[in-house]
């Protein structure tokens, strides 16, 4: 039973592969024998992120990426695949918010910024679509491999504020369970398309929303939060590695169309 969790071998690509959940799954999936495409918009971070996996012992490499221009996604998912022989798996962790795109008690709904808004909804929904595009192509190719979309506890239950970053995960989950169809349909069910909506966790993105810069008390919303979900903590990012390995694996070979929280309980408590 044991090794049908085994991903030693599989060659891993990371969007988002410099932000905090997206290295910290690079670096736990390269301990387990993966081998990992770290992709990202910063040289620097990715840099930073595999030498960390290289120093462990064990084989990653870092590529430049704009994940929502279809033709650099594509010429990445060539470099990639030329470097490392094939593509097994794709896990989808780029993605992120803007403040103009959030409603808060200083900026209403009705004045929030439409570039902003189509940043999120791009980042987070284009940049998720156009990898499967790029990277499944090979995965079709193949007849096989494993995607894996990061979408939200904002797409589950739309939470109050993140108007723009709660309608793009919502079309996350959405794409999600589409492109599992298709796969199936089109290039046969070797090719699996699943989904992870962490709940919350401490990132780049919402640190300061969630804790107070100067001492790192909860602030209201942090502590709402904290409220709601029944475990009373926020996330640690390698508490998302198993759930993710797990749809990568063999052990979820009959697996595809699914959104797997990963939440402290936050997505069954009615508040009550």
């Amino acid at each position: 039973m044991e090794n049908q969790f085994d991903v030693t071998g599989k060659v891993v690509v990371i969007t988002g592969g410099t932000g905090v959940l997206g290295a910290a799954l690079a670096q736990g999936l390269a301990a387990q024998g993966a081998r990992v495409a770290v992709l990202g918009r910063s040289a620097d971070k990715g840099g930073a992120v595999v030498a960390s996996i290289r120093d462990a012992g064990h084989e990653a490499d870092f590529f430049a990426i704009d994940v929502t221009n279809k033709q650099d996604c594509g010429t990445v998912a060539d470099a990639v695949a030329n470097k490392f022989g094939s593509v097994d798996a794709l896990i989808n962790a780029a993605g992120g918010n803007h403040p103009d795109a959030t409603a808060t008690p200083g900026k209403s709904f009705f004045d929030l910024d439409d570039a902003a808004l189509r940043y999120v909804m791009d980042l987070n929904a284009l940049g998720t679509i156009l990898p499967c595009q790029a990277f499944g192509r090979w995965m079709a190719d193949q007849k096989s491999g494993s995607i894996v979309n990061i979408s939200s506890m904002a797409a589950l239950q739309p939470l109050t504020r993140v108007v723009g970053y709660a309608a793009s995960k919502a079309a996350v989950t959405n794409f999600t369970q589409w492109l599992s169809v298709y796969m199936c349909q089109h290039v046969g069910p070797g090719v699996r398309v699943n989904a992870v909506a962490p709940g919350f966790f401490l990132t780049e993105q919402n640190r300061f929303l969630l804790t107070e810069r100067e001492t790192g008390d909860l602030t209201d919303r942090g502590r709402t939060i904290i409220q709601h979900t029944p475990m009373g903590r926020f996330g640690e990012p390698d508490e998302l590695l198993g759930a993710v390995q797990w749809l990568l694996s063999s052990a979820a070979k009959f697996v595809t169309g699914i959104v797997v929280p990963v939440d402290g309980g936050f997505s069954a408590f009615s508040g009550v």
